[in-house]
């Protein structure tokens, strides 16, 4: 088992380090616009998207505290939140107190985080032997907060679980929530300029931007807002750039509710074979189910876009 915890944590650090120095798009060189034919945005009426809800800083501002919560206390495992803490390089995060007073040793992770009502992808995983307790943080991945266009943490929800070495759950999906001293000035504020692509069954994707200089290769940047009254997953086939069939990098899951920045990636490999050295006409379908059952919501017509 701590074979297998050693390499999620070593997994964790690259990705956190990776999304740190280079973010889930480039953030330099020129981010193209998305368009459907016939557009405002087509014909030269839209302007680019910045990417955040009114200029907000690099990553949530450093004046965030919080008083201490409970926020899981189930089956001999506690979890308390003890403060609000930035870090240099992995940004900002919650310090958390793990107990296991429990007979068996277990694993404590996050199902889901939330910040804001936005899905933001967590950096946390503690090993916990029977009878101890461990100092954690679980970072806020920094990027996504500005992607989002979270200057402000106010609202941060999680979702717990714990398993042993058998990965046998003790429990998971625990609902917690955690506000902070700015919870009155948080934007919730929709941070979804951009091309609308699909809007149906509850589910809303819209198109923001297409940077072809992300660190893998070109990334395609959506917001996506769920209010179909269930958790969905959401996958994309049938793509093409150009003409060209292409295999992209891109899976989410949005809670009921709540709102998700996210990107599909195309890798650089995938393009240079093909011979493509600008993405300008984009084809799609999206793939919508029930993140639980995985039972089918819905699959998309072809969805066409270019970029310019």
């Amino acid at each position: 088992m701590k074979k297998r915890t050693n390499l999620l944590a070593l997994v964790l650090s690259i990705t956190a380090i990776t999304f740190t120095l280079f973010g889930c798009s480039s953030n330099t060189g020129q981010k193209k616009s998305i368009a459907v034919p016939g557009s405002a945005t087509e014909t030269g009426g839209g302007a680019e998207s910045s990417g955040t809800n009114g200029g907000g800083a690099d990553q949530a501002s450093a004046d965030e505290s919080i008083n201490e919560q409970v926020l899981v206390d189930q089956d001999g495992i506690k979890i308390t939140a003890t403060e609000y803490v930035t870090d240099s390089i992995w940004g900002d995060g919650i310090k958390l107190l793990v107990e296991n007073n429990s007979a068996k040793d277990y694993t404590i992770g996050c199902d889901a985080l939330i910040v804001n009502d936005y899905m933001i992808t967590d950096l946390f995983s503690a090993d916990v032997a029977a009878g101890k307790k461990s100092n954690e943080v679980m970072y806020l991945s920094s990027t996504e907060l500005k992607a989002a266009g979270i200057d402000t943490v106010g609202q941060i929800e999680m979702y717990f679980h714990a398993y042993d070495s058998n990965w046998d759950n003790l429990f998971k999906n625990v609902y917690s929530k955690l506000e902070t001293s700015e919870f009155a000035n948080m934007d919730t504020t929709p941070n979804d300029e951009g091309q609308e692509l699909y809007n149906a069954n509850g589910v809303r994707i819209v198109g923001k931007t297409v940077d072809e200089n992300s660190f893998w290769g070109t990334a395609i940047l959506l917001y996506i807002e769920n209010t179909s009254g269930q958790n969905v997953g959401i996958n994309v086939d049938n793509m093409s750039i150009n003409g060209y069939m292409m295999t992209p990098l891109f899976s989410t899951t949005v809670y009921d509710g709540k709102k998700s920045i996210d990107d599909i990636t195309i890798m650089s490999s995938d393009l240079e074979a093909n011979g493509i050295t600008s993405v300008d006409q984009v084809e799609l379908k999206f793939h919508i189910y029930n993140a639980e059952s995985y039972d089918t919501i819905a699959d998309s017509d072809a969805i066409t876009f270019t970029a310019q």
